[in-house]
């Protein structure tokens, strides 16, 4: 509905439409950020809301591409860049930039804190378990990823595999957040609900862009914009919301959101993306996409390590992870 009405404006330029699904991105920010007064904690925001609506440019794109008739291996990149940008680039620079300390002080170090202080603490130390929790997940999302993958390809079993393994993790996380709530006696607002809605509009504005940018990148054949860059360049696209949410969050020194947003948009991806496109067309999985995985596990562990030992991701690691980042691409381009 939405083209044929742009198009009747004369607006045929994929520079609007990539407006479009920028400015629906930013509806989703901002109403997600009002969602932390209408009830729901920081670290919930990350793993459950924030996830589906960042990731979900990826999961119409898999529909999208298989609907269009496009090679299903560019789906697989565009997940691959997605967990890989959102791992290095999007932890990394915000390190870089203002630091991601998601605990800190006494607490991190075995000393006595009282009152408000304390209760931060406390508080922080509670988000790094929940952020230690999403990570794990991801270590073995990948990790089976891999091992499914191994014979070279992603069959229709593979994939009912693990959309059940996302499922399972999503059913956990919805049963924590309603326990907190219990305990904490939140009850959701009408506007709660309202801002539900505003992200469902973004969600529709979101498909419309990316059917419509799809379609276009596809039609062309030569050149940096084309069809023959269908994965990375769709990959790089859909992380835009990422990086909103990642320096947003990181200079309002919310590090719990920018690391449980990242990681936890990992998951719509792999598992889910890649479950759902082997579920509607097995696919063959090139060594690339291999390397890359092995990429993945690396940075899940080094960031499990520095949330444990180091209470969060220093500078100079971020700086690390800016440098893996830019040998990923320069590995899946040159190489």
């Amino acid at each position: 509905m939405l083209p044929p009405l742009i198009e009747s404006w004369g607006l045929t330029d994929p520079g609007v439409y990539l407006c479009i699904f920028l400015v629906a991105s930013m509806l989703m920010l901002w109403r997600l950020e009002a969602m932390l007064d209408h009830g729901l904690e920081g670290t919930a925001l990350g793993t459950i809301l924030m996830p589906y609506c960042s990731g979900l440019g990826n999961v119409l794109f898999v529909f999208i591409l298989t609907r269009q008739g496009g090679a299903p291996v560019e789906a697989l990149t565009n997940s691959l860049v997605n967990n890989v940008t959102n791992l290095t680039l999007l932890l990394g620079l915000p390190a870089v930039l203002w630091g991601l300390q998601v605990t800190g002080g006494a607490a991190a170090t075995g000393g006595k804190v009282r009152g408000k202080a304390a209760s931060a603490n406390v508080g922080a130390q509670i988000d790094r378990l929940s952020l230690m929790l999403t990570i794990t997940a991801v270590l073995f999302f990948t990790g089976a990823t891999w091992l499914l993958a191994e014979d070279g390809q992603l069959t229709r079993t593979d994939g009912l595999l693990l959309i059940g393994l996302f499922l399972f993790w999503q059913t956990f996380q919805v049963f924590d957040v309603l326990k907190h709530n219990v305990r904490q006696k939140i009850s959701y607002r009408l506007m709660f609900y309202v801002d539900i809605a505003l992200v469902l509009l973004s969600a529709w504005l979101l498909y419309e862009s990316i059917d419509w940018l799809v379609a276009w990148i596809s039609a062309q054949k030569t050149g940096f914009l084309s069809v023959g860059n269908l994965g990375w360049l769709s990959g790089w696209l859909m992380v835009l919301p990422n990086a909103l949410l990642a320096l947003y969050w990181g200079w309002k020194r919310r590090a719990d959101v920018v690391y449980s947003s990242q990681v936890g948009d990992g998951h719509i991806c792999i598992p889910l993306c890649l479950g759902i496109l082997a579920v509607l067309t097995p696919v063959a999985v090139p060594p690339f996409f291999m390397t890359g995985l092995l990429l993945i596990l690396g940075a899940v562990v080094a960031h499990a390590a520095f949330l444990l030992f180091c209470g969060g991701l220093p500078r100079w690691a971020g700086g690390v992870l800016l440098v893996s980042y830019a040998w990923f691409v320069w590995a899946g381009w040159f190489e």
